[in-house]
């Protein structure tokens, strides 16, 4: 009897530390399984996301940001000295108000790209002279042509419209000018990626619709003061040099038409010593303010 009672309560003991450690080991798993899993999912995408966004909204910040400072750079960098005179086109004048030399003189070359307009322009270029280059569309059709006027518009020239094949305008529709002028234009905003921002018509004979088509583009229009270069007596540098500086045409604001000539390159030097010795500033062209014409209605 005791040794059934002995054994039956060894077996009751084996039985109850049998069930013990069977809950422990289950325990330990569950506390594993739990360890190694990683933390919530939507937790760490909801943390990414709003770094995410923050990020990308600093970004879209700085950049709205850096976008204001370039314009207000841009339009604090862009100071107009000068105007055309509206009364004539034929010469530049101080704007009121602004501090600017009055004794100063426009630079102008029409006809280009010819043949010696990419001369010139180094020419200028290495006597530090800014100039405006007058195209006519049809010397800029061909390769060499276009290669020219991008080059002196590289060179930091500016760029006007002589019609594309300068034409007495007056004698053409109104159908035909518009397209004698757009045509050019469309053609150097295509070489050059900008528009002339300067109109001079051949022979300075404009027409009131020629007038409104150049304001429409948004183009300056310019006539001259004075030039020379394709008088028989000045067909030469020497000549052509003295009576471009020395001329009673000569005055503060003065607007110089010269052209495309062999002459007039081997000319140009003498012209800017010339101003310079008298105490003439070259007009910079970017320093020309566009003015919309005032005209009268009429019924």
């Amino acid at each position: 009897m005791k040794r059934t009672l002995a054994s039956l309560f060894l077996v009751t003991a084996l039985t109850l530390t049998a069930c013990g450690n069977e809950s422990v080991d289950s325990d330990t798993d569950e506390e594993l399984t739990y360890e190694t899993e990683g933390p919530d999912d939507s937790t760490e995408d909801a943390t990414e996301t709003s770094d995410e966004n923050s990020e990308t909204a600093s970004e879209d910040n700085s950049e709205d940001t850096e976008d204001d400072t370039e314009e207000e750079s841009d339009e604090e960098e862009t100071t107009y000295l000068y105007e055309v005179n509206q009364n004539d086109y034929a010469t530049v004048q101080v704007i009121d108000g602004e501090e600017a030399n009055e004794q100063v003189a426009l630079l102008t070359y029409d006809d280009a790209p010819d043949k010696y307009a990419l001369d010139i322009a180094e020419v200028l270029a290495e006597h530090d002279a800014p100039a405006i280059f007058f195209v006519n569309g049809m010397y800029a059709e061909n390769e060499e042509g276009r290669e020219m006027l991008k080059e002196i518009y590289d060179m930091g020239f500016a760029i006007g419209n002589h019609t594309h094949t300068h034409p007495s305008l007056p004698s053409l529709s109104e159908e035909e000018q518009t397209e004698e002028i757009m045509k050019t234009s469309d053609l150097v905003e295509e070489i050059t990626g900008e528009r002339p921002r300067f109109f001079r018509a051949p022979f300075g004979q404009n027409t009131d619709h020629a007038r409104e088509v150049v304001e429409e583009d948004g183009m300056i229009l310019m006539n001259w003061t004075y030039g020379y270069d394709w008088e028989a007596d000045y067909m030469e540098a020497e000549a052509l040099a003295d009576i471009m500086v020395n001329t009673y045409l000569l005055r503060p604001g003065a607007n110089l038409l010269m052209h495309d000539r062999e002459w007039t390159l081997e000319a140009t030097p003498a012209i800017i010593e010339g101003l310079r010795e008298k105490d003439y500033e070259l007009v910079n062209p970017d320093a020309i303010r566009f003015v919309e014409n005032e005209r009268e209605e009429t019924e």
